[in-house]
């Protein structure tokens, strides 16, 4: 495995499913009440450009179960928000802690850090990919079916940063994925080359009824995200059709699940039936992003302890 986790593709295969595996494991120990303090001592820099709620507290409440400690650390707080170099800050930061996680507003700022940085960095969001939200989903996938491999996953609505990294973790689990976006909304031309270049098994469309028929797993996402405020009346007209209503759920297989990495604006994106609905993992979804983050955290951070 990579030393940072800036792209889902930073894994392989079988990064991915030992991640999968490790993150059921320390759950299991969690709800079973056994601690596991396989980061006693390690601290964890989170740097927070963007607003969050999900990955703030899964990765702090994890370091905490770990046995370490996570600093949340507001730019404006920083020097970097006077305009101090990223390179000067990731590489005194990284002589303090074992690892950063970064909430970006730019890839490249966290493709920076990572240049400089001498301790992995992890990617907990930027414009491009979401991958630590991919990793819990696909956690949330396999505890449901038993397996990612041969799965018809339907994303519909924004081709945006989460489904990027959908898209790119098609060729490492071996799912069959297609996404129905407007033209304008697709997941990014050199993200599915990408994919597909990899063995990934992408689809693109613009009907969602076509893309939802027979699928194993219904996913979506806000259509307006942070920073995209402007457009939000043009995209509201764009994405008309999109939502994931119970009519467009039942096109699905009937064993279908349902995702939304959230928050949700119900109404919009997804009907409010579907959301609180049998067919929705909404819940069990978020809940994971503690275990993926964890077994992420071991990973990386913990890698010392897995080598003795």
């Amino acid at each position: 495995m990579n030393k940072d986790l800036l792209s889902i593709l930073d894994l392989s295969a079988t990064d991915l499913e030992v991640l999968i595996s490790e993150a059921v494991n320390l759950k299991m120990l969690r709800k079973a009440g056994r601690p596991h303090e396989f980061l006693k001592g390690k601290a964890l820099a989170m740097v927070f450009e963007k607003a969050s709620t999900r990955t703030r507290i899964s990765f702090e409440t994890g370091m905490f179960e770990l046995g370490g400690h996570a600093l949340f650390l507001n730019p404006n707080d920083l020097q970097i928000g006077r305009g101090e170099e990223i390179r000067d800050t990731a590489r005194v930061m990284s002589r303090y802690v074992a690892g950063i996680m970064i909430r970006a507003y730019h890839h490249e700022l966290i493709e920076e850090f990572a240049r400089c940085s001498e301790v992995p960095v992890i990617n907990g969001l930027s414009d491009r990919e979401h991958p630590c939200q991919i990793i819990a989903d696909l956690m949330t996938i396999r505890e449901h079916f038993g397996t990612l491999s041969g799965l018809k996953v339907a994303w519909i609505g924004d081709g945006n940063n989460v489904c990027n990294s959908l898209v790119l973790a098609s060729a490492l689990a071996g799912y069959e994925l297609t996404v129905a976006s407007p033209h304008r909304f697709q997941p990014r031309a050199d993200v599915v080359d990408r994919a597909r270049a990899a063995g990934g098994e992408v689809t693109l469309i613009r009907n969602p009824g076509d893309a939802v028929t027979d699928a194993d797993v219904v996913v979506t996402d806000t259509w307006v995200s942070m920073g995209e405020e402007g457009e939000k009346a043009e995209r509201l007209k764009a994405f008309s059709g999109y939502s994931v209503t119970g009519a467009l759920m039942r096109r699905a297989d009937p064993g279908a699940i349902f995702l939304h990495c959230l928050p949700a604006h119900r109404g919009q994106e997804v009907a409010d039936e579907v959301i609180e609905g049998p067919q929705s993992l909404v819940f069990d979804e978020a809940e994971n992003r503690l275990h993926a983050q964890k077994a992420l955290l071991v990973k990386l951070l913990g890698r010392e302890i897995r080598e003795e």
